[in-house]
């Protein structure tokens, strides 16, 4: 791997759900990278392909998925031609972690947290080191994974089943498990969801600061901008399984090249005065097996021409970094995009 090459590099990735006869394309030739130490923040409406991203790219898909083309380049090795015994091996958990959005649907109840931890980090090493270790070497890493996150009496904790701990606590120590000088690619999908205001911005706030400690990069999925422009040092904007638009935030959020994106940012509440009216996106994501011809998003376009129901506009470089899918934009040259 070149010193300079990206961390993680995806390629034209395509993926169908096979429901019997009917196919559904839930990703269309997805292409971007992500460098070392990065955070990428992917947002769109549900039923976008945010998910399925994440999934695709550490092979936990379910198995009416399949990848028809494109390649997954992890450190300069494609991931679609690892087996499973590989990816348990060399990469889920040793190098790529996933936060999920409910960790209680994560923690098994009957077990306590050093049960968990510690079965975890017996089996990191096995793979990395193939030697035996004592108890006592994980239950002292698992209290400091679980310092590290910012639990109370981390050791008096350890003893503790899931249910006595908050919804919060909780999630800390999923990120506890994932996070590790050896993980170089953090996958969090909606981490913070299911969590009150102030308890989210505390878990965006460790996952930001344990990311940069550890030199880790991480994909954020959100469906929240306001949280991404907080912690994401570059956004993609997803819609109907394609990338529609990417750039760093400032270039995201200033000036946004694609009129879903330009929409997506005014039905934020922080975009405008008290009391004014948020703008409102008309109509719904198409279902996967029934998309439009020609752009996905022309039917709730405000500004729709007749190319945009005709041909499929390609993600190009608009400026330096900043890449758009909208036939519209090079017209519209820097303008804003006047909505209704």
């Amino acid at each position: 791997m070149k010193k300079d090459a990206p961390l993680l590099e995806v390629n034209n990735l395509t993926l169908d759900y096979r429901l019997g006869k009917r196919k559904m394309r839930a990703l269309d030739r997805v292409s971007f990278q992500l460098e070392k130490g990065e955070i990428m923040g992917v947002a769109g409406e549900s039923g976008c392909g945010k998910s399925t991203l994440g999934l695709a790219i550490i092979k936990l898909l379910p198995k009416i998925a399949e990848i028809t083309r494109g390649e997954i380049l992890f450190e300069g090795q494609d991931l679609l031609k690892f087996s499973e015994n590989e990816m348990n091996r060399k990469i889920r958990g040793q190098k790529i972690s996933m936060i999920f959005q409910n960790p209680q649907q994560a923690l098994n109840p009957v077990f306590t947290i050093e049960k968990q931890m510690t079965d975890i980090l017996r089996v990191q090493e096995k793979y990395k080191n193939k030697r035996k270790r004592p108890h006592r070497y994980f239950r002292d890493q698992a209290i400091e994974r679980l310092t590290s996150t910012g639990i109370a009496d981390p050791a008096a904790r350890l003893s503790n089943y899931p249910f006595e701990f908050s919804g919060g606590m909780k999630q800390r120590v999923m990120i506890g498990m994932a996070l590790s000088s050896g993980t170089s690619l953090l996958l969090a999908d909606e981490a913070t969801t299911a969590l009150d205001v102030t308890i989210e911005a505390q878990i965006n706030r460790l996952i930001s600061d344990l990311a940069a400690e550890y030199g880790t990069s991480v994909l954020y999925i959100s469906h929240n901008l306001g949280v991404l422009a907080e912690l994401a040092d570059r956004i993609m904007i997803m819609y109907a399984g394609r990338i529609f638009e990417m750039g760093t935030t400032a270039d995201v959020f200033d000036s946004p090249s694609h009129p879903y994106s330009a929409a997506l940012l005014e039905s934020l509440p922080s975009r405008h005065a008290r009391g004014k009216r948020l703008l409102s996106i008309p109509g719904f994501v198409p279902p996967l097996d029934q998309l439009p011809e020609g752009c996905s998003f022309h039917p709730r376009c405000q500004f729709v021409e007749n190319i945009c129901t005709r041909e499929v506009p390609p993600l190009e470089e608009v400026t330096d970094g900043h890449w758009s899918a909208c036939f519209l934009d090079k017209k519209r040259g820097r303008k804003r995009w006047q909505l209704i």
